[in-house]
């Protein structure tokens, strides 16, 4: 029996045979998700708030499960996405991504990022290192859903504390 198709010696059994064709369609995907990844993580570098929006689809969704209460859970369109990420670059001096690893999935419109980036708390200039994970679906090259995993202590922490955060979420420190 041909053990490609039923499964290794260690009862391992692949959850699809990839060849030929199928492979090469698949690994192409692969690279342009990929390669839009590494985009949106160069405008994050590059503090270019409104291209890293732009990316989104008209009516795209940024969605935050892990919020807390009194923070948005869910920012809905382009424009509300390039407004709400507006000031970040006020906050945190994005300098450098530390580890990132993106991980292919059974859809290929989704992709998981999960990445770690570093730099400076702008008000304190202390430094700071965050890790997220990020499940994007993109469609027509624009992103539809972008589901954002982040510690909201961490982040509080970085920020000096659950006011200052809040404030820097919230929209609090936009007088």
């Amino acid at each position: 029996m041909d053990r490609s198709l039923t499964g290794g010696r260690d009862g391992t059994v692949p959850s699809r045979v990839t060849t030929g064709r199928y492979r090469i369609v698949r690994t192409l995907k692969e690279a342009a998700m990929r390669d839009f990844v590494e985009q949106a993580l160069e405008l994050l570098l590059k503090h270019d708030m409104a291209g890293f929006a732009g990316l989104w689809a008209e009516d795209g969704v940024l969605e935050f499960p892990f919020a807390g209460p009194g923070y948005p859970k869910r920012v809905e369109g382009r424009d509300a996405i390039r407004e709400y990420l507006r000031d970040y670059p006020n906050l945190l001096d994005v300098r450098e991504v530390t580890a990132k690893t993106v991980h292919e999935t059974t859809d290929p419109a989704v992709v998981v990022a999960e990445f770690t980036v570093a730099g400076v708390v702008v008000a304190t200039q202390k430094p700071y290192e965050l890790s997220y994970i990020a499940v994007i679906t993109v469609e027509d090259g624009e992103i539809r859903t972008y589901r954002d995993y982040w510690s909201p202590l961490a982040a509080a922490e970085v920020l000096g504390g659950v006011e200052e955060l809040t404030a820097a979420f919230t929209g609090g420190d936009r007088g």
